[in-house]
């Protein structure tokens, strides 16, 4: 059984750093490799609710500071400025995809995902959509990815909308129910599975 090692960096240190750090668009995390310093009481729920200390965070300009500094590593969720690096909770995927836009139809649609965190991302090659279902409830739990291996779990009333788009197609010989976005096909479920 590990233990947490609940470090002293606060939010508002990282976000001051953040801040004074920051220029135009999003921070280059991914070149910044600073040592690890611990892991810091914050959370972030499958609901896309950010906790400090069991709080929830009710600033949205701070929680929208913060996502910009997300990054992960080998399934472990991080908070990384040019200083520092600490370990955050994640509950499911770090974003929720609030919203989309439809462009076009068939194999000529895109589909464009708005976060609840102000970021874009038109689904395709490079931004895939994904759903995994629960293996007890076949509940299904659709994704699409945003950035740099951070992904958002499509809300329940865009996922009803999802559906409403879908079209089946032929994937290695077999018939799958899914979305063309981007000019690829994100199969969702055996066309099988559904019913008549």
């Amino acid at each position: 059984m590990s233990t947490q090692n609940i470090v002293t960096p606060s939010a508002e240190g990282i976000a001051a750093s953040v801040r004074a750090a920051k220029g135009r668009g999003l921070p280059p995390v991914e070149k910044w490799n600073p040592a690890f310093c611990g892991d810091l009481d914050m959370r972030i729920a499958r609901d896309g609710t950010w906790f400090y200390q069991g709080t929830p965070i009710g600033r949205p300009a701070l929680v929208r500071l913060f996502s910009t500094i997300l990054k992960v590593e080998d399934g472990r969720f991080y908070l990384v400025t040019p200083v520092e690096k600490v370990g955050i909770t994640v509950d499911d995927a770090p974003f929720v995809a609030v919203d989309f836009t439809v462009e076009g139809t068939g194999r000529e649609q895109v589909l464009s995902f708005q976060t609840n965190v102000g970021d874009t991302a038109q689904a395709g090659p490079d931004h895939p959509i994904r759903v995994v279902r629960d293996a007890q409830t076949a509940e299904p739990s659709p994704y699409v990815m945003i950035r740099s291996g951070l992904e958002a779990l499509i809300d329940r009333k865009s996922f009803y909308r999802l559906v409403e788009l879908g079209v089946h197609h032929e994937v290695s010989g077999d018939s799958w129910f899914g979305l063309w976005s981007g000019g690829a096909f994100f199969a969702m479920v055996p066309s099988e599975d559904l019913p008549e």
